[in-house]
């Protein structure tokens, strides 16, 4: 179905400023990149994909259904996102509260093109209609100017908050009320930072973004007027034939620039008896989603509360896995997972519950997942956290942060965590 052809690449740095560069003529775009980040399950070093051959845009209704029929008839590569409200397929929910960024709540496009890295490889997929473009297009990006990341031209966006710190401080409080009251032990709360009638340069601040960040599940979305800047630390989950793997994050620390410091604070984590307890609590959670598709007893934690040291913080990460049976689809282990169990809470229904009633933002796309399906049903997504969306016929621009509240959470330690979160979206775009 689609023609491949290979070129050997250098400066792979600046292949990638080109690629995005050169991205942007079209209306779909989706980028994503492991930075170079050294993984045991990763399978490429970047992804991009390209103007829109077929596509599906629906809302909850029905949304893993059409998105299950929408790759098993197409059986390509696609490429899109899952927004966080889809818990209302998955559950008897409901997504009431305030909405700037107005995201499709499922989106997912068959790329016409497409370019996969891999060490100093540039594989070009294109179908079949279109293969004639192949060698204008490499000429084209290779003859492009690589920017470095800059500033937004439009300048400096001034950043509102919708809760202040009393009205954070008031909610979580509640949240841990019902913890006290045993309707559910861990809850993840977030809050938004937002700004109105404002332009941004979206591929300079995703470069800027990147430069800080270097995250190993970074991505770049384009769709219409809707943008992504991702630089996501954490997959949300995997299938490589038929193994299931997915990776929550619980438990976050700042970096030092003082190696010694920073080795305490890498040590504080590990040994903190609270982030253990978050991190565990969240696997059983994860145990409990993939045992609804999993072969009896192949559900098992390979790691547990490991700890990965990221440019601005130090996270504890838990591997878990099972074998998918053999008559569930791609799209049943989506649904059963979904939304991941690091953005809810446990008892995750519960918990998505009252994160509803507590939070005054609707999370659309944020806490959601940005990712692709291969031709043979193979997938990997991530978790859209440490990310700035942009609607930009609203020229409204939001990043939201959150963090695990459990009875034992001090509540201004939980704030300083989330504007920890937060110290890179706020820097690109307020500098």
């Amino acid at each position: 179905m689609r023609i491949t052809k290979i070129f050997n690449v250098d400066e792979i740095d600046k292949i990638k400023l080109q690629l995005l560069q050169w991205a942007q003529q079209f209306e779909e775009v989706i980028w994503l990149d492991s930075n170079k980040y050294q993984q045991k399950y990763g399978t490429y070093d970047a992804i991009l994909a390209v103007d829109a051959f077929t596509s599906i845009k629906t809302d909850f209704t029905n949304a893993f259904e059409k998105l299950n029929e929408y790759q098993q008839e197409t059986k390509d590569w696609l490429f899109g996102y899952l927004t966080y409200d889809l818990k209302n397929a998955t559950e008897n929910l409901i997504s009431q509260n305030t909405d700037g960024l107005q995201f499709a709540d499922l989106s997912f496009f068959q790329p016409k093109k497409m370019i996969i890295l891999k060490g100093n490889i540039l594989e070009f997929h294109y179908l079949r209609m279109v293969d004639d473009e192949i060698m204008p297009d490499f000429n084209e990006i290779k003859s492009l100017v690589a920017n470095k990341p800059k500033p937004s031209a439009h300048g400096k966006v001034k950043i509102r908050v919708k809760l202040t710190h009393d009205q954070y401080r008031e909610r979580v409080q509640q949240m841990q009320h019902h913890i006290l009251r045993g309707d559910i032990y861990e809850a993840n709360f977030c809050q938004e930072f937002y700004a109105e009638n404002t332009l941004i340069d979206p591929l300079a601040t995703y470069n800027k973004l990147n430069a800080i960040s270097h995250a190993p599940f970074a991505a770049f979305l384009k769709l219409d007027s809707h943008y992504a800047l991702c630089a996501s630390p954490e997959r949300y989950i995997l299938k490589k034939g038929q193994q299931l793997v997915t990776q929550p994050i619980k438990g976050t620390a700042k970096r030092s620039s003082d190696v010694d410091t920073d080795k305490q604070l890498l040590l504080h984590l590990k040994n903190s008896e609270k982030e253990r307890a978050e991190n565990v609590m969240i696997v059983d959670l994860v145990r409990n989603d993939l045992s609804k598709t999993a072969e009896k007893g192949s559900v098992k934690v390979t790691e547990l509360c490991g700890i990965y040291s990221f440019a601005q913080v130090h996270q504890m990460i838990s591997t878990v896995e099972s074998v998918l049976k053999k008559e569930c689809t791609p799209t049943d282990a989506l649904k059963s997972t979904f939304p991941m169990g690091s953005m809810t809470g446990a008892p995750k229904f519960s918990a998505m519950q009252i994160i509803e009633n507590l939070e005054v933002t609707k999370r659309g796309l944020y806490s959601g997942s940005i990712g692709y399906f291969t031709p043979n049903g193979d997938f990997d997504f991530n978790v859209v956290i440490r990310s700035i969306l942009y609607n930009e016929s609203e020229k409204y621009v939001s990043y939201s942060v959150g963090s695990a509240i459990t009875a034992k959470s001090a509540i201004d330690a939980e704030y300083e965590e989330c504007l920890l979160k937060a110290k890179a979206m706020r820097q690109v775009l307020e500098k």
